[in-house]
């Protein structure tokens, strides 16, 4: 019987003649619209009895909507001469036959999440064009067969080599080779040339081989415990990513692949990152962000719903990402198997998206390319997220060296007994060549290839600058305050601006926090660098520190966009991206990681609401903000603003935990700062994105209280002439002859300091800060402490606890840079489970006892 469109039997013809007419007397229409109703059922829940399970293990459910006599269809009359490839009594037959196999198949289309109508339909239409029409040419599927075998006997090649060697095999999934290669080369034919992509370790090293084409002979280096290559590594290998070019029939297309640590899911927001870095860069969606996940790990770590959610925001988006499950119903020990009976799937989340869920048997090849273009097509042509679900099974366990069989028994039985995808596929495309003989074949190829790089196509930038002026200051400043006539301001906003406009009368008139932030950021997007902030409420600042976004005021400004200064300063300045985050940190951090990672051009801010909110995004700061140029060689030059001082409002808003970064610095690879004055923090800002060495900056930044202390308020010749200085010597001091005791301190800390010593008149204390704390500014801090050649005693006061603070990790250089025969003490708050004080008056106590301690009055 030749192949009939099932839509086309019905719905073609005139409906006295072809109209399928249930029991009883139904007008046509009615008859018509009850077929139609059928054939909506098989589209919607048609996946739920897919040939999805390989193993065949989970049950598939009675579904009634897909049952003709459920809805009392029965033939009405002959199809007859009209159409004689169809017997009188097979119309209903045909139909449902025609109806499974485009809905029941080996691909399962659940569009159960996907609310707009026209894209369920776009997809529908596509999968009956997809499953109607003929296989693959011979040819074609001898390839395929090929690639399968190159990802089978690589973990053959691999066990045989080093039989106890980690490697998170791929077996059971391995049509993910096919499937990963068959999403770019149709990228490709869409215009696509730069990939991105993110997976977990189960099968990244046989990617890495048969995807990325790297050397087979140094990833098994990698695993041998003897070899010199694993002597000098600084990760494990199913962690390592790295870039190569694949050639297409469309084109080339450059693939990323992200280094990843042990914590799965927290590349997918760094992909997400490098993806819209490069997007930026060339002003469009042209790049593909591809993310495969464990089934478990999509459905179980909460950075995923932060990223889903994430990247559909304005500064966020990316103009879709495929995602690829690889399924293996297990998840890590316990079973994670669909429930079809119940619509559980490791795959619900992608719900709060929208995205369509395409599920494919990974046994069944040429389904799964043909996954990979439906997957394709609906990501180009809506620019949405879509979800390919890869249903396998994992012969082996979590890794090699576990016993499946000791939780799950019955399903290792089932798998020790099932051929493998190679073996099937052999048979099904009738290959004349023994599989045996296509299997050393594929073993001969794993010789020493090319090798690949191991680092992120970064894009590097020429950094300039041209020299600071009273004058250029004075016409940043015009352009930062020139307003729009139909942007009516709020009279704090015009205070700010007229405010602005006075610190530019002469180089002695003060330039506070929120002026020095902005013209820094003016200067540096004048000279034609880019500025990218993002955080919770960045616009303005939690503290209305920045007003960086205007917002017009009146009734009938409501339709007018944000007014954002920085955005116009001039048609030659660079590009300025202000994005006030959802509320989250994790997923946001590791997203702005990913763009310095990517982009050398920009600088780049992320912003905590409170300094102690960057707990949530721990896994980001530990594994790829401090160690990822080490292990990876991936340089960022991310900076890091955390609000952080004791001001007695909770633990949850005190403390950005400097010693946890403390803890992190090693080898030059941070640079940790808590800056006291407004000239600090521009300079600071200016040479971070000058850098041409770029690390990350941890900035303990400035909260309520300093920001509106006038004595931190810098003259506007110290924003013109000067730099950042690692040590602030005490400019109070009178005669250093006089001076025994120096107190060192940081941040606030300092002027609650100079005010009870300035009170006392105390000639004998010198308050010196020490801006910044990793690299330890010994040498600068030794100079420092030389201008008083009678000290005696030299104190560290902090207003953390010795635990929370910077003590800990810096007395050994403090006592290298104090004279000789000089006492060395700290000062440091009390202990306490939550680290600081919820109540005002309780602060304000402890804060006295630390002033008067550090001055030697207690």
């Amino acid at each position: 019987m030749s192949q009939v469109s099932s839509e086309s039997i019905v719905l073609s013809r005139s409906p006295a003649s072809a109209v399928i007419e249930p029991a009883g007397d139904l007008s046509p229409v009615a008859r018509t619209l009850q077929v139609r109703r059928f054939i909506d059922a098989f589209r919607q829940h048609g996946h739920r009895q897919a040939s999805l399970d390989p193993l065949r293990l989970t049950p598939l459910p009675e579904v009634p909507e897909l049952d003709p006599v459920f809805h009392g269809l029965e033939p009405a009359q002959p199809i007859g001469a009209e159409n004689p490839l169809l017997p009188p009594s097979a119309a209903v037959h045909e139909l449902e036959r025609q109806l499974r196999r485009v809905y029941c198949g080996a691909i399962g289309l659940d569009l159960t999440g996907t609310r707009d109508p026209q894209r369920r339909a776009r997809l529908s239409a596509w999968l009956k064009s997809e499953q109607l029409a003929p296989l693959p040419a011979r040819d074609k599927r001898r390839g395929l067969l090929r690639r399968l075998i190159a990802a089978e006997m690589w973990e053959r090649h691999v066990a045989t080599a080093f039989e106890h060697a980690k490697r998170f095999s791929l077996e059971g999934c391995e049509s993910l080779v096919p499937l990963l290669e068959a999403i770019v080369d149709h990228a490709a034919a869409h215009g696509v040339q730069q990939v991105f992509a993110g997976m977990p370790h189960r099968g990244r090293l046989n990617v890495l081989v048969n995807v990325m084409g790297f050397d087979p002979a140094k990833l098994v280096d990698y695993l041998d415990p003897d070899s010199e290559l694993a002597a000098v590594q600084r990760d494990l290998p199913y962690h390592l990513g790295g870039s190569t070019v694949r050639q297409t029939p469309e084109g080339d297309v450059a693939i990323f692949l992200a280094h990843n640590p042990s914590h799965l899911q927290s590349v997918y927001p760094v992909v997400s990152g490098m993806a819209r870095a490069y997007q930026d860069e060339h002003r469009s969606f042209g790049c593909l962000p591809l993310v495969v996940h464990g089934d478990a790990a999509f459905a179980g770590q909460g950075i995923v719903m932060e990223t889903l959610n994430m990247t559909r925001k304005e500064g966020y988006a990316l103009g879709g990402t495929v995602h690829v499950i690889v399924n293996n119903q297990i998840g890590f020990t316990t079973p994670n198997r669909m429930d079809v009976e119940a619509h559980s799937y490791c795959t619900d989340i992608a719900r709060m998206i929208d995205a369509p869920v395409i599920r494919v048997n990974a046994d069944r090849p040429d389904e799964v390319v043909r996954a990979a273009k439906l997957a394709l097509q609906y990501r180009m042509e809506h620019e949405a997220d879509v979800v390919i679900d890869l249903v396998g099974y994992r012969r082996l366990g979590h890794s090699e060296h576990d016993i499946p069989a000791l939780t799950q028994p019955s399903q290792q039985a089932a798998i020790a007994g099932h051929p493998s995808v190679t073996e099937l596929y052999h048979a099904a495309i009738g290959e004349d060549t023994p599989l045996e003989e296509l299997r050393a074949d594929a073993l001969k190829a794993l010789q020493p290839q090319s090798a690949q790089t191991l680092s992120c196509p970064r894009a590097n930038a020429t950094k300039h600058t041209r020299p600071l002026s009273l004058a250029r200051m004075q016409a940043l400043t015009a352009a930062l305050t020139r307003t729009p006539p139909e942007v009516k301001l709020h009279d704090f906003v015009r205070n700010v601006t007229a405010k602005w406009q006075a610190s530019v009368a002469d180089e002695s008139a003060t330039a506070d926090w929120c002026f020095a932030e902005n013209l820094a950021y003016a200067s540096l997007l004048d000279d034609g660098h880019g500025v990218r902030i993002s955080g919770m409420d960045v616009g303005r600042g939690t503290f209305m520190h920045r007003h960086a976004v205007w917002h017009s005021q009146g009734k009938t400004s409501g339709a007018l966009e944000p007014y954002v200064p920085l955005e116009n300063l001039g048609v030659h300045q660079g590009e300025f991206d202000i994005i006030n985050s959802p509320l989250t940190e994790e997923a946001v951090l590791g997203f702005e990681y990913g763009y310095s990672v990517q982009s050398a051009s920009r600088l780049i801010i992320w912003e905590a609401q409170f300094g102690d909110f960057v707990n949530g995004a721990q896994v980001i700061i530990d594994q790829y903000i401090a160690a990822g140029e080490y292990k990876w060689g991936d340089p960022s030059g991310l900076t890091m603003l955390l609000p952080h001082g004791h001001e007695g409002v909770g633990p949850e808003h005190s403390s950005a935990y400097l010693s946890r970064f403390l803890q992190l610095c090693a080898s030059g690879n941070m640079k940790v700062v808590m800056p006291s004055t407004s000239s600090q923090w521009f300079h600071m800002l200016r040479e971070q994105a000058l850098s041409a060495e770029p690390k990350p900056l941890v900035v303990m930044s400035p909260k309520g209280q300093l920001y509106g202390n006038a004595r931190s308020h810098s003259a506007l010749r110290e924003l013109i002439g000067g730099a950042f200085v690692p040590v602030l010597q005490d400019s109070g001091v009178v005669s250093p002859n006089d001076v025994t005791r120096v107190v060192l301190c940081s941040g606030k800390f300092f002027y609650d300091l100079q005010a009870a010593r300035d009170a006392s008149g105390d000639t004998r204390t010198a308050l010196v800060r020490v801006e910044q704390m990793y690299p330890f500014p010994t040498s600068e801090l030794a100079d420092a402490l030389a201008a008083y050649p009678d000290l005696a005693e030299v104190v560290w006061a902090q207003e953390e606890e010795k635990k929370h603070g910077a003590w800990h990790f810096v007395r050994d250089e403090v006592r290298e840079a104090v004279p000789a025969n000089c006492r060395v003490s700290d000062v440091c708050r009390r202990e306490s489970p939550s680290g600081a004080h919820s109540s005002i008056r309780a602060h304000r106590d402890e804060q006295q006892r630390l002033i008067m301690a550090a001055l030697a009055r207690a």
